[in-house]
């Protein structure tokens, strides 16, 4: 863990949050997070609760003189969102976020940062533990699970708080009170194809798009940046028009609310057509660089020479395949008519995996 992040003002902040992200802490796997959130309450020697789902509550006395005010519940949750390059080797249930300063920024090496929402979890130990900051009566409310379905949220039973008054801390802006929160819905196709064998005179070719900048499917939709899955399928959609296509397999994105980086795909083509092929990916990534030169760009995509024995789809659905991604709306849906500069709806082609005669969209 770097010393240059403890040592940013305000140090308190900062090393609340260096002890939190050296805690794995991936979504739907908070365990230790848990325990990490219950010792640190008891060792302030205030009144800890772990719910039945795992949200863990911890109570603090009014500052003298303030016994009288509301009480107010500080809220955050501890779950992260785990994304990694992939030529990062980390593990995110076993190791900590390994943090440097870049500027006036702190970041991590090849992972997400997990400021999102532990920044605002530091905030609220730092409140915790101080001994000279006035403040009402005070519950911190941290829940689990926010990023893959609120459970934590959604599993917090009626009763259990004092507070009248609930300040959420996971926002973008430390300049802003947002009253209102965005909806979400997740849209999953799955399905099967009958895998048929590789025809005679066809080579592999592995196809990888990566390098993109990503971001939060909510919060960035806005700004036009690559998505993995649809630049990758745009190159499938050209080559299909060049030669006989076949797709082995497709592993593209990670999770529902991050804006896919990076996406391999694994094809078969006619031994034939490798030289034309290969040249005309150079010239479409050209084309796709220029295209996203200002919002990605470190953006790479390459194509080699792969091995597989396995089955392949048809040519047909390959083609079928390709039009449905394709026809996918990413991006902005609609802007809001009565918040000017206010995305309304939007999509983010999150996720697609395809081998072995099943996909998922």
């Amino acid at each position: 863990m770097s010393k240059e992040v403890r040592n940013q003002s305000p140090e308190p902040l900062w090393n609340h949050f260096s002890d939190l992200n050296e805690v794995p802490r991936p979504s739907k796997k908070e365990e230790r997070v848990i325990e990490f959130a219950k010792r640190f309450g008891e060792s302030l020697g205030l009144e800890t609760i772990v719910d039945e789902v795992g949200n863990v509550i911890i109570r603090k006395p009014a500052f003298p003189g303030m016994e009288n005010r509301l009480p107010v519940v500080l809220q955050s949750h501890l779950d992260m969102v785990h994304q990694k390059n992939n030529n990062t080797d980390f593990d995110f249930e076993s190791e900590g976020i390994r943090m440097y300063i870049d500027g006036d920024w702190v970041k991590a090496e090849g992972t997400t940062l997990g400021a999102d929402n532990g920044i605002g979890v530091a905030a609220i130990m730092a409140v915790l533990a101080s001994d000279n900051l006035p403040h009402p009566p005070l519950e911190a409310l941290f829940t689990i699970d926010e990023e893959t379905g609120m459970t934590g949220a959604k599993g917090l039973k009626g009763g259990i708080l004092n507070g009248k008054i609930l300040l959420n801390l996971d926002t973008e802006d430390d300049d802003e009170v947002t009253i209102g929160c965005a909806g979400g819905v997740d849209v999953t196709a799955n399905g099967t194809y009958n895998a048929i064998e590789v025809p005679a005179g066809h080579t592999a070719l592995e196809i990888t798009v990566n390098g993109l900048t990503g971001g939060h499917s909510g919060m960035d939709i806005h700004l036009g940046r690559g998505n993995a899955n649809k630049i990758v399928n745009r190159i499938l959609r050209v080559i299909s028009a060049e030669t006989d296509l076949y797709i082995a397999s497709i592993d593209g994105g990670g999770l529902r609310n991050a804006i896919p980086r990076e996406a391999v795909v694994k094809v078969l083509i006619p031994e034939s057509s490798r030289s034309k092929i290969t040249g005309v990916i150079q010239e479409l990534y050209n084309d796709i660089k220029a295209e996203y030169q200002i919002t990605d760009p470190d953006i790479r995509v390459a194509a080699t020479s792969a091995d597989y024995t396995g089955k392949v789809t048809s040519k047909e659905f390959a083609g079928s395949i390709i039009a449905a991604i394709g026809s996918a709306i990413n991006g902005i849906y609609r802007m809001s008519p009565s918040v000017e500069g206010l995305v309304q709806s939007s999509n983010n082609v999150a996720r697609v995996e395809l081998g072995n005669g099943t996909y998922t969209i």
